[in-house]
């Protein structure tokens, strides 16, 4: 009977290596979130996505959890690291780490690699933002999926097409007998050139209303943020120096800097923790994956 039990127990493990080994390295990442905390006497939250994960309306339940036990009127930094996602969500995302910090505490964005598009508009709700070599921000260029009138979805910069528009418009208006400007002008409906305006001006004034409490010029940081033709690639890279001489508040760390090794070395694991398609939002407290 002892050898049957033996066996048993052998063959029906209470937690598997691979269970045993993800925890070990989450223990590893929130001791190193405490380190960090020790050291800046601020509480660190992560967002770090996958290369195909976006900011979704999901996300509430991560940041929820996040910011449960952090003090009312604690300072907080947020490790932040995503691809962009739904512009509306970033609202609701900014007000709960507003909500939280209130008056009497300060909101720091750290951006290891890059917060693009969606990930650009939280940064402008932090007072400051912490950047290295190997950071980047990106355009505030919304992207919306159309269809191309063969059954085919295709996602389209909305600054870009409006900006097509624009460009045939005036070729059309110097050129009423321009067959190719003619051609490419009656392509564009005006139900969706509407609807892309809307999308524009809520993208804009959004970006405006993060900013505005800073004290910063936050008209001409939306423009140059929007202007596709100083940054006409979407998926262009805006280093610590543009995004500070956009006029934002960019604390800048060099790679040989301890601090900012242990914020890069923290982000990594991260990453290494999720696929391409999962978000991962972890403090020294709470650890939560969703696929996104």
């Amino acid at each position: 009977m002892a050898t049957q039990k033996a066996k048993k127990s052998k063959s029906s493990p209470s937690r598997t290596p691979k269970a045993s080994a993800k925890g070990a390295f989450r223990h590893q990442r929130q001791k190193l979130i405490r380190a960090l905390e020790a050291e800046t006497g601020t509480k660190l939250l992560c967002y770090v996505s996958g290369m195909k994960a976006f900011i979704t309306r999901d996300d509430t339940a991560g940041f929820v959890e996040m910011l449960y036990s952090v003090p009312q009127g604690a300072p907080v930094d947020l490790l932040l690291h995503t691809p962009g996602g739904e512009i509306d969500v970033v609202e609701k995302l900014v007000w709960l780490l507003r909500a939280k910090v209130s008056d009497s505490g300060s909101l720091r964005i750290i951006v290891p690699e890059f917060a693009k598009s969606a990930g650009t508009l939280m940064a402008l709700g932090a007072d400051k933002i912490i950047m290295s070599d190997s950071s980047e921000l990106g355009t505030i260029d919304p992207q919306i999926v159309l269809g191309d009138g063969k059954g085919n979805a295709m996602t389209h910069s909305v600054l870009h097409y409006l900006g097509a528009y624009e460009e045939y418009e005036k070729k059309v208006r110097n050129n009423q007998t321009d067959p190719t400007a003619l051609m490419m002008f009656e392509k564009f409906e005006p139900a969706t050139l509407n609807k892309l305006e809307g999308v524009k001006r809520r993208a804009r004034e959004l970006a405006e209303n993060l900013l505005k409490p800073r004290g910063v010029n936050y008209t001409d940081i939306a423009y140059a943020l929007m202007d596709i033709r100083r940054f006409p690639s979407h998926g262009q890279p805006l280093g610590w120096e543009v995004v500070k001489g956009i006029g934002l508040d960019v604390d800048y760390l060099p790679q040989t800097d301890a601090t900012w090794r242990r914020y890069w070395i923290l982000y990594r694991r991260l990453r290494l923790a999720i696929k391409e398609k999962q978000k991962i939002f972890e403090s020294s407290d709470a650890s939560l994956v969703i696929d996104g």
